[in-house]
């Protein structure tokens, strides 16, 4: 059993108190009082772990994954498998763990914090005690998983003309928007649910076919971060674990829907994930979602029942799928 780089537990109505989110934009100040009009969380605990990269020198590769593709964006209701395993969600994050949380930015990273306060929260705490709040490193990948922590508001960020976002509130529109869209976009989760948090960093600033090196790092950061989820799971009665994720470091970074998907899935498989669910946004998303689980099938028919990370690495560069462009969010 691999130990994480740090464990630490926060209990959530002391860390509240004692590190209260920063806001620099006006636009979250006024969720967080949403979310809080009390200043008081629910009592609960909070657990943080942040693990060094890792891959084995060779990996299995089970012969199939459940996997589901959703053409919506995460609800967070709880999938009811048979069981009862533990459920985790990707945050698309920075290398500085939900540096822009408090800023005027409101694309997956900034939106999951906003409907989970606490994380910010997290932030903070790590920062105060000297912790490296960092999703990478000198070193590679060090995913950081948050455990239990709860869900307060929803916000709408769908085009809806009657409410006042006609081009919705995503990414950079969020801030653009009048303060009193953005409350009535907004609504309480009472009683708050609670969700279990995968922050890890796609790379950025690719240009033309991806290297070696690039879709390595993306397979060893998927596989770490997968792989601390399932053994976290496993604490908890031998449970087992569904990843929620989706077109992750798709969006500003420019990269390669079918080939981000397609490595996520060999990572998932790997890492012995029960389930791995598929937010793909709309219809055409869901399609192209579908290639990369083909081209998931197709690699690893190449590679084998058992397989290096170089064969890994070198079946997907003969691909040469290409970095797209920033979507400026």
């Amino acid at each position: 059993m691999r130990e994480p780089l740090y464990r630490k537990i926060f209990d959530a109505p002391t860390l509240l108190r004692e590190q209260p989110p920063k806001f620099r934009h006006p636009h979250k100040a006024a969720l967080f009082d949403i979310a809080y009009p009390d200043g008081r969380s629910a009592p609960s605990e909070i657990e943080v772990t942040r693990w060094a990269q890792h891959v084995p020198d060779s990996v299995l590769l089970p012969p199939a994954l459940a996997t589901d593709i959703r053409p919506d964006f995460y609800d967070y209701r709880p999938m009811g498998d048979v069981g009862t395993p533990v459920e985790w969600h990707v945050n698309f994050a920075d290398p500085r763990l939900f540096a822009a949380y408090g800023s005027a930015l409101f694309a997956q990273d900034e939106m999951q914090v906003a409907e989970h306060p606490l994380l910010g929260s997290v932030r903070e705490a790590l920062l105060a005690e000297g912790l490296a709040a960092k999703t990478s490193d000198e070193t590679g990948a060090t995913p950081i998983l948050v455990r239990n922590v709860e869900r307060r508001i929803v916000v709408a960020t769908d085009a809806n003309a009657a409410a006042g976002r006609p081009v919705g509130l995503y990414g950079n529109r969020f801030a653009a928007a009048p303060l009193d869209v953005v409350r009535r976009a907004t609504r309480r989760v009472e009683p708050p649910t609670f969700s279990n948090i995968i922050a890890m960093a796609a790379p950025s600033g690719g240009r033309g076919d991806y290297t070696e090196r690039e879709i390595e790092y993306v397979f060893a950061t998927a596989y770490t971060a997968f792989e601390a989820a399932v053994q976290e799971s496993a604490t908890t009665g031998g449970l087992q674990a569904i990843i929620h994720s989706g077109f992750w470091g798709c969006g500003a970074f420019g990269g390669n829907r079918r080939l981000m998907v397609a490595l996520q899935t060999l990572a998932a498989r790997a890492a012995n994930v029960r389930r791995l669910v598929l937010h793909a946004g709309d219809s055409a998303g869901a399609d192209e979602a579908a290639r990369g689980l083909d081209v998931a099938d197709s690699l690893a028919q190449r590679c084998g029942s058992t397989c290096t990370l170089h064969t890994i690495v070198s079946r997907s560069v003969m691909l040469a799928y290409h970095w797209g462009v920033s979507d400026g969010n």
